[in-house]
This record gives C-alpha cells, sequence and structure tokens, in this order.
C-alpha cells in the first residue's frame, strides 16, 4: 500500500494536493525571511532522512528532492517573487526588488564583523586584487560558510548545505569532472517546475559556463552559491575515479547556429565512438608480441609431429629430427622478431 508522505512525515493535510512551496516547509504564505525557509527546509530535510535507508527508500528521496526545490525557489528573491504572483500575491507597483547589500555589510549587520575588520579587508581586497568574501576568510574575520551565506544574501541567490543534498546521476553524467573541477561547480539537478537546471558553485557562474551548460542540456542554467570546501568534497565524492564515465569535454558556444551545434555534436560522437573501436598502439604491440610467443611455440608442435609422422616414425630425436627441432623454431623466431616484433 503506497504511503501519503506529505500527511504521515509533514503533517500536511490532504486536501493541500499538490502542496505549494509554502506548506510543503511548513511556512506561512508568502514567508519573506530567508533565514526561516532555511531553518524549516533543514528541520524537515533531517526528518525526512530518517526513512532514506529503509522500505521508503525512493519515497524519501523523491521528497528530499521536492523540499530542495521549494527552498531554493523561496530562497532565490527573484524567482519567489514570481512565485507568489503565481499564488495570487499583489505587489505596488512601485514595489520593486531593491539593491541588494554588500557582503560587508550584511555580516556587519548580524554582528558577525567590526568596521575595522572591514577596512583590513578593503586593503587587502586592493592590494592582492581579491574580492572581499575571500579577504575576510584569509583575514579569519569569519568562517568560510558564513560568508559564503553572506554571499549567497548579497547576490540575490539561495545558498545550499551540499551536505543535505543529493545530486542526480543522470545530471553528474552528463558534465565533465575537468569542467566541475576548473569552475568549482556542481551540477545538481533539474526543476521540472521551472524547467530550469541547478548549479551549485563557489561563484556565479560565468557566460562561458552557462553557455556550455544550457547546451549539454537544452534549457536554462540557475547558480545557487556553495561553500567552497563543500563544493571541493562534494566532486571528490561524486567524480571521484571510476564513479562515472567521463562527459565529452568541450561543447561549442550558444552563440553559434543550431545546425552547426548538431552537426558538430554528431561529429564529436563520431569521434568517440571510433576512439572506442580503434585499439591504442600499446594495445597493437602487446597483441604482435603474444602472436609471435604463439607462433614460436607452434614451431616446437610442428617439428613434433615431422619428427613423428615425415622424418622417421620409428625413431624419435635422431641426428635430422635434433636439426629440425633446433632450426624451425629458429627459423620462425627470426622472422617474427625482424617483421613482427614491435619496435619502440
Amino acid at each position: 500500500m503506497a504511503i501519503d508522505v506529505y500527511k504521515e512525515w509533514l503533517g500536511i493535510p490532504e486536501d493541500q494536493r499538490p502542496p505549494d512551496h509554502y506548506q510543503l516547509l511548513r511556512l506561512v504564505q508568502f514567508e519573506d525571511s530567508a533565514e526561516k525557509v532555511q531553518a524549516n527546509y533543514r528541520k524537515l530535510n533531517a526528518h525526512v532522512r530518517k526513512y532514506a535507508t529503509g522500505q521508503y527508500m525512493d519515497e524519501s528521496q523523491a521528497l528530499l528532492n521536492e523540499l530542495a526545490k521549494a527552498m531554493l525557489c523561496l530562497t532565490d528573491a527573484e524567482r519567489k517573487r514570481d512565485y507568489d504572483v503565481q499564488l495570487g500575491r499583489e505587489f505596488d507597483d512601485e514595489e520593486e526588488l531593491g539593491a541588494l547589500p554588500p557582503i560587508e555589510k550584511i555580516l556587519l549587520d548580524q554582528d558577525v564583523i567590526s568596521a575595522a575588520q572591514i577596512e583590513e579587508a578593503r586593503q587587502m581586497c586592493d592590494n592582492l586584487g581579491i574580492e572581499m568574501r575571500d579577504a575576510l576568510v584569509q583575514l579569519k574575520a569569519v568562517k568560510a560558510d558564513v560568508a559564503a551565506r553572506a554571499l549567497a544574501t548579497s547576490l540575490g541567490r539561495p545558498f545550499v548545505d551540499l551536505a543535505d543534498m543529493i545530486p542526480d546521476d543522470g545530471v553528474l553524467d552528463r558534465v565533465p569532472r575537468s569542467m566541475v573541477k576548473k569552475h568549482s561547480i556542481l551540477p545538481l539537478f533539474v526543476d521540472e517546475d521551472d524547467d530550469v537546471l541547478l548549479v551549485a558553485g563557489v561563484n556565479p557562474i560565468t557566460a562561458d559556463v552557462e553557455d556550455d551548460l544550457r547546451l549539454r542540456f537544452s534549457m536554462p542554467v540557475r547558480d545557487v552559491i556553495a561553500a567552497p570546501m563543500a563544493i571541493n568534497q562534494a566532486i571528490a565524492k561524486y567524480y571521484a575515479p571510476g564513479v562515472r564515465e567521463e562527459a565529452e569535454e568541450v561543447v561549442e558556444s550558444t552563440k553559434a547556429g543550431e545546425g552547426g551545434k548538431k552537426g558538430k555534436a554528431k561529429k564529436a560522437e563520431k569521434k568517440k565512438a571510433a576512439k572506442k573501436k580503434e585499439p591504442t598502439r600499446g594495445d597493437q604491440a602487446r597483441e604482435q608480441k603474444q602472436l609471435c610467443i604463439i607462433a614460436f611455440c607452434f614451431s616446437f608442435v610442428i617439428a613434433n609431429l615431422l619428427d613423428g609422422f615425415v622424418i622417421d616414425s620409428s625413431t624419435y630425436l635422431d641426428g635430422l629430427s635434433l636439426l629440425g627441432y633446433f632450426f624451425l623454431p629458429t627459423l620462425t623466431a627470426a622472422i617474427c622478431y625482424f617483421a613482427f616484433w614491435p619496435r619502440s
């Protein structure tokens, strides 16, 4: 019998189907506090994870993904506004999304850092050409995860704790390890509601990376912010050697025409298939050596047959027989060495 996870695990009444993001996260309608959204998400995530290893493992994973998508939507200022409008919320015409405060002001308002530390960090930024977030972390004024949360708030993007996320393997398989390591990103999953790919990163993804991902998945890309150590640990976990097959390395920019992109994609697939079929030079050398050794051993078998049935069927290992045992293998070895033995 199927279980009603909304009712049994989250306490959502049956008349609220399907539940909206606020109902799913047990929030009041149109809750605007990102901290409250994050707090409820963490609490519900921990509760649902209790069922992740039992008979309801699949149901647990599906619900965890729903909770994550709801949290990511409601902590993204732009997406939340659009979502609230869909639910019937009305905004005043002059009530636009205001300018977002810089990371240092956010941390200062939270009493995490002091004005003196901000000034010291600014001098480091000017001298070293680094970002304010990195300067504050290097000065040990703030922890890396706290700085990452503040950066997300200053950018109007969601912050994700990757320890609470389980990325979609199908999505991970389509992005090469070299790409995620180079750009410090981790593809998470596709949000079917918005038909958008969600990607976690240390910083906002660049236009080139966005173009690459958009071409790979044929859909828009939306990024979220994660702590640098969490990104590195997730890459090491999900892209460990041998965990997944390496995806294609290079994808043409979306600035090219669609016809050209499709043609180049097909050529890349054919080239990859051809590489799989063609043996490497090392494989060919090993095969040639094996054939030479087999031929040399088989020459003794032929010498034995000649000795027993051609030279003299009644006497073995006489003078002529010994000559055959010596001559035939020697000749075979010489031919194999000069004609077939691989040269470095």
